[in-house]
């Protein structure tokens, strides 16, 4: 079984880039805000369903501070000048049953097109079928067609 909690991994986007994918933490709220502050307002819709401003302190805490129980959440740095960079992330809350999971992503605005969320999708699948996981499911809007396209690319069942 995979402890999500402390997961590390090194990998690299489609164009070179070095990345680590790690666990989200407490640690990260500000490299949280700081990242949500740079997104556009379409990038904002297209991950809430809405559009807002900023997040509130219940949605940091609840982003940053994961049930380990029912939660995966991953994130997708890369050092820029030196300093660790959050760049995207996601993640799958998992059911009632424990055998279902529904998926969420952000990437970064000038990071969009590199395969960060296919990265991403392709870490939480392990950890999600290591630990028990049978099927994922995710709600995306129509428009959203980058991301329809990461789903369709990474070969899971889908159904509109």
């Amino acid at each position: 079984m995979i402890e999500a909690q402390r997961y590390r991994a090194a990998d690299t986007l489609r164009d070179g880039t070095p990345v680590t994918v790690r666990s989200i933490g407490r640690h990260d709220k500000s490299d949280l805000v700081a990242a949500f502050d740079k997104l556009d307002r379409q990038s904002v819709y297209t991950r809430f369903f809405t559009y807002k401003r900023q997040l509130t302190e219940t949605e940091l805490r609840e982003l940053t501070e994961v049930d380990i129980n029912r939660v995966v959440a991953l994130v997708v740095t890369t050092p820029i000048a030196a300093i660790e960079t959050l760049i995207g992330g996601g993640r799958y809350y998992c059911d009632a049953s424990f055998k279902n999971a529904e998926l969420a992503f952000t990437t970064a605005d000038g990071y969009h097109g590199r395969g960060i969320a296919s990265l991403v999708l392709q870490h939480l699948v392990s950890i999600g079928r290591e630990n028990g996981i049978s099927a994922f499911e995710a709600d995306v809007l129509s428009e959203n067609k980058a991301m329809i396209a990461v789903l369709s690319r990474s070969r899971l069942p889908m159904k509109r």
